[in-house]
């Protein structure tokens, strides 16, 4: 199978599953192979740990590749980092988005490693951070794959990336629905306002719902008649919002350009879930 992981692989790393998705560049690159496998859980172990063998197994015979990584939102936290027009140097700005991350989370976010969305002075970033553990463990795989590495990608940046020119609108609501997760971002005129990241515990309409409200009460006291939510839900490709709630769901996959190849989709959904049944 080596000959199909010429040039480029592109990955999301999950709890649950690794998808993966060969391509070969050229002029346009093309897609040569596609996988999706279940990661098995080990209650002593970080809870990334089934995942990181799984990839490893899927990326044995890939030596000489160049591999992207994106990280399921179950593995980052994430902060808005406040703008700051007197912040000078890198090293400034990287200490602001440590003190802003340590204001949040503690003393835990000694343990993580942390990336930075473009820096505006005038309008601030969002901050991203994930187990220094993780990526110490990825880097470690990846060389001994002889794969290079090309970027570690939190999946919220990543997805907005994606979208954010199909999207308008001074008030922004950005959403991702993953398997046991929500993580949803507001944005006022294009600079990053507030992130939240949770789990999923009961219905994920009900839940992604209460969130909007939530969120929306401290992002603004001024809630317009009707929001718009954009959302990328692949696991729920036909969720609606109860009328008269104030909310409208604009999904991600009618705006005109496709989801990564690598991102999770329907089809890996609905054939995990049939793994899961039998």
């Amino acid at each position: 199978m080596s000959h199909l992981w010429r040039n480029q692989i592109q990955a999301f790393f999950a709890p649950e599953q690794v998808d993966l998705v060969g391509l070969r560049r050229g002029m346009r690159p093309i897609q040569v192979v596609r996988l999706a496998a279940l990661c098995e859980q080990f209650p002593d172990l970080p809870v990334w740990e089934g995942a990181l063998q799984k990839l490893d197994q899927m990326i044995v015979d890939a030596a000489g590749a160049e591999i992207s990584i994106t990280i399921s939102n179950h593995f980052v936290r994430y902060t808005v980092i406040p703008a700051q027009t007197k912040i000078a140097n890198p090293a400034e700005l990287n200490a602001y988005a440590v003190f802003h991350m340590r204001d949040v989370y503690g003393d835990r976010a000694e343990a993580w490693v942390l990336g930075l969305s473009s820096w505006d002075p005038c309008s601030g970033a969002i901050c991203a951070a994930i187990d220094r553990g993780l990526i110490e463990r990825l880097e470690e795989l990846t060389r001994r794959r002889k794969v290079k590495l090309k970027w570690i990608e939190p999946y919220l940046t990543s997805a907005f990336d994606r979208w954010c020119k199909s999207l308008d609108g001074k008030r922004m609501w950005f959403a991702l629905i993953e398997t046991g997760r929500i993580c949803l971002a507001s944005l006022s005129d294009g600079a990053w306002q507030r992130v939240c990241n949770q789990r999923i515990l009961g219905n994920a309409e009900e839940e992604l719902l209460a969130m909007l409200d939530q969120e929306a009460v401290l992002f603004s006291r001024l809630k317009q008649s009707v929001e718009q939510v954009h959302l990328f839900a692949p696991g729920h490709p036909k969720i609606k919002l109860p009328d008269g709630c104030g909310w409208q769901v604009v999904p991600l996959q009618n705006v005109g350009m496709p989801a990564p190849a690598h991102f999770p989709s329907l089809a890996v959904v609905a054939s995990r879930a049939k793994s899961c049944a039998a």
